[in-house]
């Protein structure tokens, strides 16, 4: 017979030093968060190294009228899903012509259908840059900010609809602000899309409508300007939207005044 065996520790071999030396890799995880929101800048610095912004005006479609036209006739379908396919990209990647696009909108396919095209698709794309923003930067921006970026989270989960509604009609933020600033303060998605497709449709329906009549200026040798757009009474007509926005919040805290302490 022989005595038991001495417990002596099995030798290591590769495959279990290699597994037992892995650890989690935050760096890695914080690369692919940021992935997303690096692709879109890509995208953007290959628009205007090639030049596209040239392509995105008045003059294009002044000089190209008649197969621009012809071809939306021909191939309607075509033509609205792959606008609506550009119009997304531009807002995804926050190029500064959303406002021409949605001239162009108008002039290719009359006030109404265009309002709604742009709407769907602005929505998708900001959609896309608030995801890939949330991804990325929220959890950064959460630990450096400290207490102050709690409270306005706070207020967004309250109210942040209203708030939303509010940066949308009022045309005083530039969009791709209004696109990052709710991902950075922890607005559902949910409540995101339907503040966003809501919003814009005012604003919207200005731009097609002067799309749609472009028409009579090119005729009549005047020139595409969108300076004139932004009229003070349209301004203001805009900012009373917003402020009929905020009126659910004013409610609220009247009525939260009003109840006595518990």
């Amino acid at each position: 017979m022989t005595g038991p065996r001495s417990l002596r520790p099995r030798p290591r071999t590769e495959f279990g030093s290699r597994m037992s030396e892995r650890t989690p890799a935050p760096r890695r995880s914080t690369l692919v968060r940021l992935l997303p929101f690096a692709l879109l800048l890509v995208g953007l610095a290959l628009f205007f190294a090639f030049g596209l912004q040239r392509y995105l005006g008045c003059d294009t479609l002044r000089d190209n009228r008649t197969w621009l036209l012809g071809w939306v006739e021909s191939h309607r379908l075509t033509a609205i899903a792959v606008f609506m396919a550009l119009y997304a990209t531009v807002v995804a990647l926050s190029i500064p012509s959303a406002a021409a696009l949605t001239v162009t909108a108008g002039f290719l396919f009359g006030a109404v259908l265009a309002t709604g095209m742009v709407a769907v698709a602005g929505t998708l794309g900001a959609t896309i840059l608030f995801l890939a923003a949330r991804t990325a930067f929220r959890d950064l921006l959460r630990a450096r900010a400290g207490p102050w970026l709690a409270r306005l989270e706070r207020g967004f989960a309250e109210n942040g609809l209203s708030y939303l509604l509010v940066l949308r009609l009022v045309p005083i933020f530039p969009f791709f602000v209004v696109n990052l600033v709710p991902a950075f303060l922890g607005l559902g998605l949910r409540t995101y899309v339907v503040g966003t497709l809501l919003g814009i449709i005012p604003g919207t329906f200005v731009y097609t409508s002067l799309g749609a009549g472009l028409g009579s200026i090119f005729d009549s040798g005047g020139q595409c300007t969108l300076q004139h757009v932004l009229t003070p009474q349209l301004v203001l007509a805009l900012v009373g939207l917003g402020l009929l926005a905020m009126l659910p919040i004013a409610y609220r805290r009247f009525t939260a005044r009003r109840q006595p302490p518990s």
